[in-house]
């Protein structure tokens, strides 16, 4: 469904296993980032008046998810760390080149943010699969659901917004390049590291 070349290394949750609070850490950051992600797109583009509608009800979602994994982080006796370089978002917008047209700037960034949505939610049903921790599994699971409607709300923006063939041949492009980046990847307790 998610349309990813490379699936995680399964060996990944071993090491989120071990490395509980910094997974929750990350994944912190990652739902802080998302909704800051939501509130850019809304400012480069206010003139695109459904993609705004949305992108307010995905920033309410995604801090609301920051809430909840800083509540788990709170409950296991911990406080929030501090946000670390994000090796995978950093390298996958790499990519797409500077510039062009601000359609083609707005197509970039939905394909962008409908990838990482789809590798969080990958991530996130191996959690719910395989973690021991039938709270956090259970935790996981709801939120696989949730970056499973986010990939697929970005992906159809961007298809909505640019040309569907170029959009789709960028799309399968992007995800060629992304599981090139993956294979380095799979070895830390980050989300997407």
């Amino acid at each position: 469904m998610l349309g990813l070349k490379l699936p995680t290394d399964p060996r990944w949750v071993n090491i989120v296993e071990k490395n509980i609070d910094e997974i929750l850490t990350d994944h912190a950051y990652c739902e802080q980032k998302a909704a800051s992600t939501a509130i850019s797109l809304i400012v480069s583009f206010p003139e695109y008046t459904e993609l705004v509608e949305e992108m307010v009800a995905l920033s309410r979602e995604e801090m609301g998810h920051f809430k909840m994994v800083h509540d788990l982080i709170l409950e296991r006796g911990q406080k929030l760390g501090r946000d670390r370089k994000d090796e995978y978002v950093l390298e996958l917008l790499k990519f797409f080149p500077k510039g062009g047209s601000r359609t083609t700037q707005l197509v970039h960034r939905l394909l962008y943010a409908a990838l990482i949505e789809a590798r969080s939610c990958e991530r996130f049903r191996l959690l719910s699969e395989e973690l021991p921790d039938k709270k956090l599994a259970d935790f996981y699971h709801k939120l696989m659901i949730s970056e499973a409607g986010h990939y697929t709300m970005f992906l159809k923006f961007a298809r909505k917004y640019g040309d569907r063939k170029e959009v789709d041949a960028k799309w399968q492009a992007l995800l060629e390049y992304e599981a090139d980046i993956m294979k380095n990847l799979s070895k830390t307790e980050k989300v997407h590291g």
